[in-house]
């Protein structure tokens, strides 16, 4: 049974980024994660990944690198869009800059994202501060577009990103975020699964797919191999029982659970 996918609304492109960071314990990479505010009306009050939507800037700043740039206009415009966006939003919402080429410092760091928050653009920015964005570091891994009623509905493209290591800088924005914080996928899973954070069903199913890999290099290679299809999830019957489904060959250990028990917004 599928979940009404010809009836949802319109998808608007978005875009998240996994940025991983190696553990100074030596234990397994960790990820970036942040807790949404609980006035938002998408997934409120969730603990997700960093990303927002895809901005008519984002497409500018792509159509004007693809100009000059060669390996800009190779790659796929909305592909790339959403790459740039990734990197905005992970500006903004956590003070973290990945995914750029240039010398970065905290304090440019800061600067920079109060010019986001202030309403400059990012280009201006990189402009301004000799950045560029290293669309090769942003390693494709999903792509997932939940077709529900009830909420709203985003096209969301899932890139890796990585840091290395080293004590990093971070701060919630106070508007759309909580509280920002770095855990290992299969810790945030032991959280999530003690009921101290709340993960909607495609960040579970993601979380689950990272905590398959003890670090970047191991994720990256499995990305590069693993076709990205998109994810739109369903709901088929199982011994009386509703499920929520997807795909059983897109990369993923765990391709469902009974819908009563999944968040899914």
């Amino acid at each position: 049974m599928k979940d009404g996918s010809r009836d949802a609304p319109a998808a608007r492109p978005a875009a998240t980024v996994v940025v991983f960071r190696r553990s100074a314990t030596g234990g397994p990479a960790q990820v970036l994660l942040q807790e949404r505010s609980g006035a938002m009306a998408f997934a409120g009050g969730a603990t997700v990944f960093p990303g927002g939507a895809v901005d008519l800037s984002d497409h500018a700043l792509v159509r004007a690198l693809a100009a000059s740039l060669p390996q800009v206009a190779a790659l796929d415009p909305d592909d790339a869009a959403a790459r740039v966006a990734a990197v905005r939003e992970a500006l903004e919402e956590t003070g973290l800059i990945v995914g750029v080429t240039g010398p970065v410092t905290a304090a440019r760091a800061v600067a920079a994202r109060q010019r986001l928050l202030d309403g400059d653009t990012l280009g201006a920015i990189l402009a301004d501060e000799g950045w560029a964005i290293d669309f090769e570091s942003l390693i494709p891994f999903a792509r997932w577009c939940p077709r529900q009623l009830e909420a709203r509905v985003y096209d969301t493209r899932f890139y890796l990103a990585d840091v290395g290591t080293g004590a990093l800088d971070l701060a919630a924005d106070a508007t759309e975020t909580a509280h920002v914080f770095w855990a290992s996928a299969q810790d945030a899973l032991d959280l999530a699964d003690a009921g101290r954070i709340r993960v909607i069903f495609p960040t579970r199913r993601n979380l689950e797919r990272l905590a398959l890999w003890p670090d970047f290099a191991t994720a990256r290679a499995h990305a590069l191999v693993t076709p990205v299809q998109t994810i739109s999830p369903w709901i088929e019957l199982r011994d009386g029982v509703r499920w929520l489904m997807i795909p059983s060959d897109a990369g993923y250990p765990i391709v469902g659970e009974p819908l009563d028990g999944a968040l899914r917004g």
